[in-house]
Parts: C-alpha cells; sequence; structure tokens
C-alpha cells in the first residue's frame, strides 16, 4: 500500500519528536485523521472540545515541557477558532506548530463552503512561516522549516494542506531543478554578546550601589548564574509574572511579582535603586520601572529585536542569558556593602507580613486571598501552576511561592481569559508524573475551563500522577474589570456587564465522574486544598469568595483608594462584606504599603 501525504506527515512528526497533538476533528482534515488510525494513534491525538483549547492547550504544553507545542485543526472554523491561543504563543513566545485543513484545490476560488483566505488570516500569527502544500514533494521541506523556525523564533508557524493533498500518493522530492530537499538535524547553538560589550556592561553594574535586576522567562535556564551575580551585586531581584518559577522566592533578596499585579517591595526596589540589570524579560510598564534619568541599566535577551525598547538601557546585551551571565560574571566586582541589600530583604519580610494580615482578614463569605494562601504552604516541590487571566492572577503573583522545582505560568503578554484549565491539561501531558494546579476566576470556567473539564476526565488514566486541581473563585463577578472601572474609570461597576450567574462547578465535575468540593464557609478552605491534592484524579475545588475585597496595586496611595471607595458607595453601596462593613476601615488593613496605618 502506497503512503499517502498524511502518512508521511505522521511519520516526520514522529521523526523530530512530537508525542502530543491537540486537536478537534473536521472533514477539512479527515485525510489526517485517517492517517492516524493507520499510525495507531502516534504522536497521540488529544481531543479538545473546542479548537481555541487545542492551542492552549499545545501552548501550555510547549511553555512546561521546553518542546514544540502542536495543535490540528479543520478548514475554516476551525482554523479561525486556532487563533486566540496562536496569538497567545505569538505574545508570549513560545514554539507551537499550527496544522490547518483547506478545501481541495479544485474548490479554491469558488467560495466554497468552509473556504477561507488561510495566508491572509494566519499571515500576523504565524508571521514568521506560513505555508500551503500544494505538491506531495513539497511537504517535508516546509514542514521541516515550521518546526525549525517556530522553535528558533520562539513562535507559533503554521502548515496548511488542502483536503485533496492530504490523500495524495508521497513522493519524495528529487534530485531535480526547483526541488528542495530537507533534512531533520537541528543542533543547538549559543549567542553570546562581544567581550567589549560585557566589559561595558560590567562597569556599569560595578560602579551601582543600589542594584535591582528584573528577569523574565528568559533567564528561566540560568537560575543558578542569576542567583550567583544577584549575591555579587547585593542587588534584589524582581520578577515579571511570566518569570515567576525562575528563581525560589524562599531566597530573601527576591521580591517577587513586578508592575499592576505585583508586590509592594518590587515597586520599592525600582523606585530606590541606581542600577538596573534585566534578564530576558520584555516587561512592558515603563511606570514600574526606575524613573528615567534616576539608574543606569543594562539589558541582557536573546532576541534582538526586543532590546532597548523598554527602558533607555546603556548597553544591550543580545545573547543566551546562561552564556551570558557565565562570562559577565568574572567581571563583577566583590565584597559590597549590605546596606542595600538589607534593606531590600527587610522590605520583602515586611510584605510577607502584610500579605499574611491580609488573607486572614474577615470576607463575605470567604477571603480570596486567603483561599491562594492557604494552598501556598500544601503544594507539592515539583507542582505546576498555572493561572487565568482577571482577579485570580492577583492572588498567584503574590501568594504563591516558587520552590524547589516548581513552575507557573499564565498568559502573560495576550492576558487572555481562558488558559488556566487547558494550559494545566497540556501541563499534565508534558509532565503527566507531576501534580497540577489551575487558579481560575469564574469567568473564564464559564466561558471555557467547564467544558474542558471533559477533556480532563477523557484523558486522566494516561497521567501517571492522576492530581489535577482546578480551583474556581466563584465570586459572581468579572472582578478584575469591576475593580478596574472602580479604580481607573472612577466609576462604580456596571451590573449588567459585571454580574454573571451562581454555577454549580463542584457539582458539574462529579457529573464526570470527578471529584468536586464546594466551600461555602473560611474554616474549610484548607480541607478542601487538602481534599483536591489528594484526589486520585482530576478535582474541582469551587470556593465562595467576596467580590468586594480589593486586588489593591502595590503603588496605590491611601488618596487612590478613598477615591475609589466613594465611586463604589455611590453605585452599588450594598454590595459585598467591605462596603458593608465600612469600606474606608476595610481597605486601610489591606493596603501593602507603610503610609496608610
Amino acid at each position: 500500500m502506497s503512503s499517502k501525504v498524511s502518512d508521511y506527515l505522521l511519520e516526520r512528526l514522529r521523526e523530530w519528536g512530537v508525542e502530543n497533538v491537540f486537536g478537534y476533528p473536521g472533514d477539512g482534515i479527515n485525510g489526517l485523521l485517517a492517517a492516524w488510525g493507520r499510525a495507531e494513534n502516534k504522536p497521540r491525538f488529544v481531543q479538545s472540545r473546542h479548537e481555541e483549547m487545542s492551542a492552549f492547550e499545545a501552548v501550555g504544553y510547549a511553555k512546561f515541557s521546553g518542546r514544540l507545542g502542536v495543535c490540528a485543526a479543520t478548514s475554516g472554523p476551525g482554523a479561525i477558532h486556532l487563533l486566540n491561543g496562536l496569538y497567545d504563543a505569538k505574545l508570549d513566545h513560545v514554539p507551537v506548530l499550527a496544522i490547518v485543513g483547506q478545501t481541495h484545490r479544485t474548490a479554491m476560488g469558488g467560495s466554497y463552503q468552509q473556504e477561507v483566505d488561510l495566508h491572509t488570516l494566519y499571515k500576523d500569527v504565524a508571521s514568521d512561516f506560513v505555508e500551503t502544500v500544494t505538491v506531495p514533494e513539497q511537504l517535508p521541506n516546509v514542514l521541516d522549516r515550521a518546526i525549525r523556525t517556530a522553535y528558533a523564533r520562539r513562535a507559533p508557524t503554521a502548515l496548511i494542506i488542502p483536503g485533496d493533498v492530504q490523500e495524495l500518493d508521497y513522493s519524495p522530492p528529487s534530485h531535480e531543478f526547483k526541488m528542495v530537499p530537507s533534512s531533520l538535524d537541528r543542533s543547538s547553538w549559543t549567542a553570546v554578546p562581544s567581550e567589549e560589550s560585557l566589559r561595558r556592561a560590567a562597569e556599569v553594574l560595578n560602579a551601582g550601589d543600589k542594584v535591582a535586576i528584573l528577569v523574565g522567562q528568559g533567564a528561566a535556564h540560568a537560575r543558578e548564574e542569576v542567583q550567583h551575580i544577584a549575591e555579587l551585586l547585593g542587588a534584589g531581584v524582581a520578577k515579571a509574572l511570566l518569570g515567576k518559577d525562575v528563581l525560589s522566592d524562599e531566597l530573601p533578596y527576591v521580591t517577587g511579582s513586578i508592575g499592576l499585579l505585583g508586590t509592594r517591595p518590587s515597586y520599592e526596589l525600582m523606585r530606590d535603586c541606581d542600577t538596573l540589570l534585566t534578564i530576558g524579560s520584555s516587561f512592558p510598564y515603563s511606570q514600574f520601572l526606575p524613573e528615567f534619568g534616576k539608574a543606569r541599566a543594562v539589558q541582557i535577551d536573546i532576541d534582538p529585536h526586543m532590546v532597548g525598547m523598554r527602558y533607555p538601557y546603556e548597553v544591550n546585551l543580545v545573547g543566551d542569558a546562561k552564556a551570558t551571565l557565565d562570562r559577565l560574571i568574572p567581571m563583577i566586582d566583590s565584597g559590597r556593602g549590605r546596606e542595600w541589600f538589607d534593606t531590600v530583604c527587610d522590605n520583602v519580610q515586611h510584605w510577607q507580613q502584610v500579605m499574611e494580615r491580609r488573607a486572614r482578614l474577615s470576607a463575605d463569605p470567604i477571603n480570596p486571598e486567603y483561599v491562594a494562601a492557604a494552598l501556598d504552604p500544601l503544594l507539592p516541590e515539583n507542582a505546576i501552576i498555572t493561572s487565568d487571566s482577571g482577579s485570580t492572577a492577583n492572588w498567584y503573583a503574590r501568594h504563591i511561592t516558587m520552590r524547589g522545582t516548581m513552575r507557573g505560568s499564565l498568559s502573560g503578554t495576550l492576558a487572555t481569559m481562558g488558559p488556566g484549565v487547558p494550559y494545566a491539561i497540556g501541563a499534565k501531558f508534558a509532565h503527566p508524573d507531576r501534580p497540577v494546579v489551575a487558579l481560575v476566576g469564574d469567568g473564564a470556567m464559564q466561558m471555557n475551563g467547564l467544558a474542558e473539564m471533559i477533556t480532563a476526565a477523557k484523558y486522566a488514566d494516561l497521567w501517571e500522577d492522576p492530581r489535577m486541581v482546578v480551583a474556581v473563585w466563584n465570586n459572581q463577578d468579572l472582578n478584575q474589570v469591576t475593580w478596574e472601572m472602580r479604580a481607573m474609570e472612577g466609576a462604580p461597576a456596571f451590573v449588567e456587564s459585571q454580574a454573571i450567574p451562581d454555577v454549580q462547578y463542584a457539582a458539574f465535575a462529579r457529573s464526570l465522574g470527578l471529584t468536586g468540593i464546594r466551600v461555602e464557609k473560611p474554616e474549610d478552605v484548607e480541607a478542601a486544598w487538602r481534599a483536591g491534592l489528594e484526589a486520585d484524579g482530576p478535582a474541582v475545588i469551587e470556593f465562595l469568595t467576596d467580590p468586594a475585597v480589593p486586588p489593591i496595586p502595590p503603588h496605590a496611595t491611601w488618596e487612590q483608594m478613598e477615591a475609589t471607595a466613594a465611586s463604589i458607595l455611590k453605585g452599588d453601596p450594598d454590595r459585598g462584606s467591605v462596603v458593608k462593613q465600612g469600606f474606608k476601615a476595610k481597605v486601610q488593613e489591606f493596603l501593602p504599603g507603610r503610609e496608610k496605618k
């Protein structure tokens, strides 16, 4: 029996080491689906409930494995549905390959059913490489280039295969004119900056008395080197959200997350430093970096297109973080005074006390910060944590202590709703021997998380460690936007857009044969977490939390919070325990800084 184009495609994916393809079926990829049957489901076809979830699962798999994530969808609507997840990969610099069907070549240009101009549709999201296979001999080259490009550019790429091409007999490119042969090998490489630029960077860093370091996901493989240079410089280390798992939060000089969802000591670190070293981060919010002209700055990034645009850096080192730090560290002077270092550590200790106090405050019915704080000491040191976008990202950023080999991520740059649960599923396929916890708001859970629990139930038996805990903050409010309206627009919550139904998330989980726990009182929170982490399969724990507990930014002033209080009292004076108990007194307790007691 002759091999079809679709058979060769799966064979080539296997040769590249692809073990899972996250997808959803449709007649635009019927040829591929038939080939999967002939290949005995190798690589494994992981069936999601929606193509957007397939893309998110591929992103989660790639983020937590460091390997290529692959997703597949049919022509037309299937290809369209992949886009949000692929944009998540593009903006967070994650290698993902999308394989999509297209109508038969004979119908193209004829306004045929499900015919969409996929090149135009994908030319932005897969701008680094998108190609259509029109003849069998073309396949190995475009597939190999799509995979190499995804790895090299850390970006999504796309391969479009018309339905009739999938069914053609495969024939390789020959040794003839206008044929393009290909090969599999992708040897490793390392980029390093010049010695001259390293010396200039060392001069800047050695001249600083109060050094701050900002790390992002580009520093993830350089943990020891980041720790070494931080200790040489006596520096504090703040972490962009995508770099939350770069360093252990147990180190006394790690100030935690930075930005609107960040910590007070990270804000103070950047406010008071005289030197900044940024490693592997494109953190976009300049207002949380030092005032222009106040600090000299050095940046390390592997992508020359991403350097020098967030801050007026004096030296931009283009290179791999680990290799660059290996060369830079011997040039750094030791023996610095400890005054700055001790101040940073003191600020971190004070913040931890503030967080503990805030988590213990009463709320109606449960303080959302307490939910995350109660989980933190219970997390296994090899856990993987995913967070959805929304107010839960605040609690993930501020209350989850990274330690051991823990990993964590969220949609950092696109900040889209919906990836919390599919990221967790992707993480389970990347590391079936590790527990995974997803922190999700009720809005995101209603958007797509509930349906994707069906996927978790479908594949749970494949996971060596069956634990996948999905925690839902059930406050019946699209809480992050509600607070943004109050704090940034000076407007009360627009209930018609913000209020959402009280869904029985735990009961839904139980209907799938999974563990489902509904928590209505604070005294039951810790026991619920323990039960979820001890379950023999996926679990959904819903916590009824207070929507009126404010996710206060680290730079908030008392005057700003008074203005926020006024907007709430004007628009919804009876909503939530914070208002009922006296908003001013309550917010004073929640304020993260020292300026108001």
